[in-house]
């Protein structure tokens, strides 16, 4: 979801910007960065990279909408949602410095792309542990594979809202030509991600935040 400053009032945009500048603040405050090990740091940039690397591969229809993989559930898996959040930041910024994204739309991009999945994904993950079994494949089917797959559901379903709100587009060409998209791609988005967060909780458990051995394997 490429958003254009142009199709939003200012007070919009505005908002949007304050919004995401206390989000990522509150954001970094949380972060234990003088604790942080190696294999943190690198699960964390790389998975990063990745993601900015995913947003490359895109296709536009019409100016505003653009339809990519997001990859903000399994960024936030790996690295927790604080550091997610700022990951996800780091991204847009570099996609916007290729010419993917326009500054004045950042603050309303990242909450639509950045934001809501990953408190999404969050709340799946602490419903989980509170409600369901301490088990493995509760983690892989419903933390990774229907989170992702919401996740990529909830940024269509809330960037059309945004987009016809300020009129950009009328309702019946987001809901009915452009969504249905958003609801195709989330079946690669979850495929995607429940297969990487397979691989690396079996070979790179480290590398996984949200995953903890004694929790879901050792808990009887």
């Amino acid at each position: 979801m490429n958003l254009i400053a142009a199709h939003f009032p200012d007070s919009w945009l505005f908002g949007g910007w304050l919004a995401t500048l206390w989000c990522l603040l509150h954001s970094a405050r949380r972060v234990p960065w003088l604790s942080l090990q190696q294999a943190e740091l690198t699960a964390w940039f790389g998975a990063t990279v990745v993601v900015l690397l995913l947003w490359q591969f895109k296709a536009q229809l019409e100016p505003g909408i653009a339809f990519h993989l997001v990859g903000a559930t399994a960024l936030t898996l790996i690295a927790g949602p604080d550091r997610a959040r700022l990951g996800l930041a780091a991204a847009l910024v570099g996609d916007t410095l290729q010419g993917g994204n326009q500054w004045g739309s950042l603050g309303l991009s990242w909450l639509v792309v950045a934001g809501l999945p990953t408190l999404l994904t969050a709340a799946l993950l602490r419903l989980a542990q509170r409600r369901l079994p301490a088990n493995y494949f509760v983690y892989i089917f419903l933390n990774c594979f229907a989170a992702g797959a919401l996740s990529m559901w909830a940024v269509g379903l809330a960037g059309c809202l945004l987009l016809a709100l300020a009129g950009a587009y009328p309702p019946a060409f987001l809901f009915e030509e452009q969504l249905p998209y958003y609801f195709l791609m989330g079946w690669p988005e979850a495929f995607l991600t429940g297969i990487h967060l397979t691989l690396l909780v079996v070979y790179r458990p480290q590398w996984v935040h949200t995953f903890d051995d004694r929790f879901y394997l050792w808990r009887k």
